[in-house]
């Protein structure tokens, strides 16, 4: 099984814990982490990935999403094809980050690219040329556990 994570979800576990939600969630991408250890699982990192975490102003978090990410087993360069199919889905409405980042994951043939995004969660499921499944990470317990 091949997953990629969005920055929400690899965040997850440093945010603000005052929310069940969220400490579900921090559980969930720690346990999913627990299985990239032991290789049951396959990460996927991305250069829009690395963009992202470069860019972050906090330092701790910075060194724990590039913590995550040395952990990947595929990593994805953008290319022009992810570009013009990232057009695809701006079309449908979603951002142009998040667009690239689906484009990247369907590139390189996820599973599963999962996010805590819901608005972009919602979006995405509609898209029906769509070649790997956008869920939340409540969603990914029950495709783990298959």
């Amino acid at each position: 099984m091949k997953i990629y994570l969005d920055n929400c979800c690899i965040n997850r576990p440093l945010d603000d814990k005052s929310q069940l939600r969220i400490v579900i969630e921090s559980e969930i991408v720690l346990s999913i982490l627990s299985l990239v250890e032991s290789e049951e699982i396959k990460l996927i990192s991305s250069e829009l990935l690395e963009f992202e975490a470069n860019k972050n102003t906090n330092i701790f978090r910075r060194e724990f999403t590039f913590d995550i990410l040395n952990k990947a087993d595929d990593f994805v360069k953008l290319s022009d094809n992810i570009e013009t199919r990232a057009k695809d889905f701006i079309r449908e409405g979603i951002k142009p980050i998040d667009a690239l980042h689906l484009a990247s994951a369907e590139e390189i043939k996820a599973d599963y690219f999962c996010t805590c995004d819901d608005n972009f969660l919602k979006k995405a499921k509609k898209i029906e040329d769509l070649a790997i499944r956008v869920i939340s990470l409540l969603e990914i317990v029950r495709e783990i556990e298959k």
